[in-house]
């Protein structure tokens, strides 16, 4: 009962980094206006993400355009948009192939070690999700950080990290922690000596032997002698 309650805990917290990667993925914020110096008095605040660039003004109004071309962008841009997208597409699978692992489910319920295995197979894919999320996510984070303090870069050009950033780490290590213990809750295989069974984690298969036992009736008592008398006359014992 208590695997199965941290299956249901790390496959609700890994959907939920899942979703965050989506936003993250669909969101401008990747990089923002940096305010130095007098800039903190502009009225426009740029946003740019792997998709468009957003010019959010003071009055509330927002104007965003797409990328024109995808091979002009930045190396860390066309990284991130093929690799966010393969999170997604990996995060969808890992949902798939854990729902089919889970106990609360009945996929594969008559072959328990199949079962564990398609769940560790889950949380496997859940933490290459979290890692799809991590490396476009401190590459983007690296350049921001790298051109804020390159001198050779101008002060309007400059950028800061966006919250699309931090909210990608979070998902990042969520869906990273989520999928190491789904894969937790499926440990190594242990096998008895002579007992011919084997666990692995809380999923319990034993062979059965097809050997039945049959009871053998004992024999009878074999019969008394009985005591005869010189005459060849029976005795007959009298109280």
């Amino acid at each position: 009962m208590v695997n199965t309650g941290m299956q249901l805990i790390s496959f609700t917290c890994a959907v939920t980094g899942w979703i965050m990667a989506i936003a993250v993925t669909a969101l401008p914020q990747w990089k923002v206006t940096a305010f130095i110096g007098s800039n903190i008095l502009t009225s426009e605040i740029v946003w740019q993400g792997i998709w468009m660039n957003c010019i959010y003004q003071t009055t509330g109004h927002m104007q965003c355009k797409t990328y024109d071309s995808m091979l002009a962008l930045p190396p860390d841009i066309q990284a991130a948009r093929a690799l966010m997208c393969l999170a997604i597409f990996l995060g969808w699978l890992s949902c798939t192939v854990s729902c089919c692992g889970m106990k609360c489910t009945t996929c594969a319920a008559d072959d328990r070690h199949a079962k564990a295995g398609i769940a560790l197979s889950g949380g496997v894919l859940f933490i290459l999700t979290g890692l799809c999320v991590l490396v476009p996510i401190s590459w983007t984070a690296n350049t921001v950080v790298q051109d804020f303090y390159n001198p050779n870069v101008p002060l309007v050009n400059k950028r800061e990290l966006g919250q699309a950033i931090y909210l990608g780490w979070a998902a990042s290590v969520i869906l990273m922690i989520s999928g190491a213990v789904l894969s937790s809750t499926c440990p190594h295989i242990e096998r008895g000596g002579g007992g011919g069974g084997y666990r692995r984690g809380g999923y319990l298969a034993r062979s059965f032997r097809s050997m039945t036992r049959h009871s053998v009736p004992s024999a009878p008592d074999p019969p008394k002698p009985i005591s005869v008398s010189a005459s060849g006359v029976p005795l007959k014992e009298y109280v």
